[in-house]
């Protein structure tokens, strides 16, 4: 659950505590273009060959600069004067939306993404272990679940409710940790990553509460509990993360898993079908738009994650790549016609700019937003950027405050990050050493 901004941020724990209450209860190297290789759509992915594509090499920058610059931008979200991560004692720590005060699942989730990725245990270790103290439930009809977020002014919770997107990051997380450490190193990752897995299947609908996943559509829930189990959000169908799920969870539902999958995709297909491949930030599980109490039904931050979920499962899975294409060259065509330095970060569906603009912290503006820059590289793996100009767009962006003094390095940061690390090929489906 994104909630970049102050407005969303306190709708949305209204919303969720108006849930919970129902329930009874109470988120400058040279630029030389080269043509990326095609890749023939009966090519096995990445997954299954252990070879993932770096498409900043093939964009012409050398290895010793695509790795500073991994590192860099790891050094300006984690370590740096603008850092998003703070330490807690000996051995906890969070990650911030410094401009909403608070630490939430997404934030928390994403930053133990990272932190396994680059091999960082320690990093990793802390988030899990404040994530679990902090945000975990460890008893009632949430129990295993996680409250969304948290107050860094106040240390208290914001909302008991969960977002399904974090219990998503938290559960793939640890079973890549457990694959990459072990589970004899002082926590038992693949035992947490089934304790959410093994609480979401015995929710029955007692409190109002259910599985992350809506089991009838086959499609995870925007929040599992009350009405919300009835709509979903598009950046949280993740395709590759379900595969993974149905490869290590090992908890005997592999087939539901990988069919969560295959409906992603499927489900993709239809929330993205307009010329522009934009998508609404919140939909129904037909893929028509949902309507909610913040923001009229449009192309806002939640989806901006869209493309580079897109863009991870081809890489990693390939198991829809004719689509894929075809979905990469519509939205990359859709901004290139905007100006690949200009294109704006919120839209509707049709492409037009929508009369209501959704705020950022205490900023109501469009701008052309660092988050979206990196998300529309990401789409460049899908090998119809022909120029590579998203990606040296990318290269050449900076994560630093814009002209008008605003400056986001949380989501901005993360999805920058994430996305440097796609295109680099450092960030993979990690398998048992």
């Amino acid at each position: 659950m994104n909630a970049r901004f102050s407005f969303l941020h306190r709708s949305r724990v209204g919303l969720l505590l108006l849930g919970l209450q129902c329930a009874g209860l109470g988120s400058a190297a040279a630029q030389r273009t080269s043509k990326p290789k095609q890749a023939p759509t009966t090519q096995k992915g990445a997954f299954y060959t252990g070879k993932y594509p770096n498409l900043l090499r093939e964009a012409g920058y050398s290895q010793a600069a695509i790795d500073q610059k991994v590192a860099q931008a790891y050094h300006d979200v984690f370590e740096g004067p603008n850092k998003v991560y703070f330490e807690v004692g000996d051995s906890m720590a969070y990650v911030s939306d410094v401009k909403n005060h608070d630490a939430r699942t997404e934030g928390m989730s994403y930053g133990m993404m990272v932190a396994v990725q680059m091999n960082k245990k320690q990093v990793f270790d802390r988030l899990w272990r404040w994530s679990k103290k902090n945000l975990q439930h460890q008893s009632g009809p949430l129990e295993g679940y996680f409250a969304w977020s948290f107050s860094t002014t106040t240390m208290k919770l914001n909302s008991e409710g969960p977002a399904s997107d974090g219990e998503l990051y938290f559960v793939t997380s640890l079973l890549f940790a457990a694959n990459r450490w072990g589970n004899n190193t002082g926590i038992n990752y693949y035992q947490e990553a089934r304790r959410i897995l093994d609480a979401s299947w015995k929710k029955d609908g007692t409190g109002g509460v259910r599985n992350l996943f809506n089991t009838e559509h086959k499609q995870i829930t925007f929040v599992p509990v009350g009405d919300m189990y009835n709509w979903t959000d598009p950046s949280y169908h993740v395709p590759a993360f379900l595969e993974v799920w149905a490869t290590y969870a090992k908890d005997g539902h592999e087939p539901f898993y990988r069919a969560c999958a295959d409906t992603a995709r499927a489900f993709l297909h239809r929330a993205c079908a307009a010329p522009t491949a934009l998508n609404y930030d919140y939909t129904e599980f037909s893929g028509k738009p949902h309507a909610t109490k913040w923001a009229p039904p449009a192309f806002r931050y939640d989806s901006w994650r869209v493309p580079m979920n897109i863009a991870m499962d081809y890489v990693w899975f390939g198991k829809d790549k004719a689509w894929q294409e075809q979905y990469a060259r519509r939205f990359q065509g859709f901004l290139r016609g905007k100006g690949v330095n200009t294109f704006e970060d919120q839209f509707n569906v049709d492409g037009s700019r929508p009369e209501f603009i959704l705020q950022a912290g205490d900023v109501k503006k469009l701008r052309h937003s660092l988050g979206l820059v990196a998300t529309s590289a990401s789409a460049s793996l899908m090998h119809q950027d022909r120029d590579l100009a998203f990606v040296h767009a990318l290269w050449n962006a900076k994560l630093a405050p814009y002209e008008d003094g605003y400056f986001d390095p949380y989501y901005d940061g993360l999805l920058y990050l994430f996305s440097l690390l796609h295109l680099s090929g450092k960030y993979q489906a990690i398998k048992p050493a």
